[in-house]
């Protein structure tokens, strides 16, 4: 489909897979352009457009954004959900670990975040949407890192959600619980299906839910919601 002056460019980091390639579809099926920013192809998908992107690297993320805006001329969302995990108890839980997992999931979406905001600020439109997690929340054992950068996505778009809302820019979060993605597997069958009976729906759920509740957030219908976080968790949080 060419692109016409109607169309959104929506950049989502982390395309490659799970959530980020759901998300990408998603705004693709909406008719938008899509650049997946992520080190690597993987499995984003097909019509999605791609850049490589290292989000630990203030460099790499510049050069990302640039190279989509030599392309279209504008950005209009923003879907940052790259995120990585170091599960460890905190007791045994390296430096390494701890700040990797700080570096690429919280202030490797802050520099994603700055960038797009350098180009919505100059349109005076745009939505972020960060993808935070209901581990934020409810404590989850061995993921102190994980717990601490997703926490502070909240709190870094509710300042941001301050600072440009003049603009007429939003900045919003969705909150996962427990989604069938790689990273879930991980976790193993046993602790997934111990989770699953904590959850009021009694069910885990799909990435393409996820990205529905982002594809709404990014809609004209949601202009007027700016500073908030939507649970699509099943009731596991319950609004946390």
């Amino acid at each position: 489909m060419a692109e016409s002056d109607t169309q959104r460019i929506v950049v989502v980091t982390g395309a490659s897979r799970g959530i980020g390639a759901a998300c990408a579809s998603a705004f693709l099926a909406n008719g938008d352009v899509v650049v997946g920013l992520s080190r690597s192809r993987g499995t984003t998908p097909t019509g999605a457009e791609f850049v490589t992107c290292d989000l630990t690297d203030p460099a790499s993320v510049e050069d990302a954004f640039d190279e989509v805006t030599n392309r279209h001329g504008h950005i209009d969302v923003l879907v940052a959900n790259a995120g990585i995990t170091r599960d460890q108890l905190a007791i045994r839980m390296s430096d390494e670990d701890f700040s990797t997992v700080i570096d690429t999931n919280l202030l490797g979406t802050f520099r994603c975040a700055r960038s797009a905001l350098k180009r919505m600020i100059r349109q005076r439109s745009g939505s972020i949407i960060m993808v935070s997690s209901v581990g934020a929340f409810m404590g989850l054992p061995g993921q102190a890192n994980y717990a601490a950068s997703k926490a502070g996505l909240v709190g870094m778009a509710r300042a941001l959600a301050r600072e440009v809302g003049s603009r007429s820019i939003t900045v919003n979060v969705v909150a996962p619980g427990l989604i069938a993605t790689e990273m879930t597997e991980v976790l193993g069958q046993e602790r997934v299906e111990a989770m699953t009976t904590q959850v009021p729906l009694g069910r885990i759920g799909q990435a393409e839910e996820v990205a529905s509740a982002a594809v709404f957030l990014a809609s004209a219908g949601a202009r007027y919601i700016t500073g908030a976080v939507l649970s699509i968790d099943g009731g596991l949080g319950m609004g946390h």
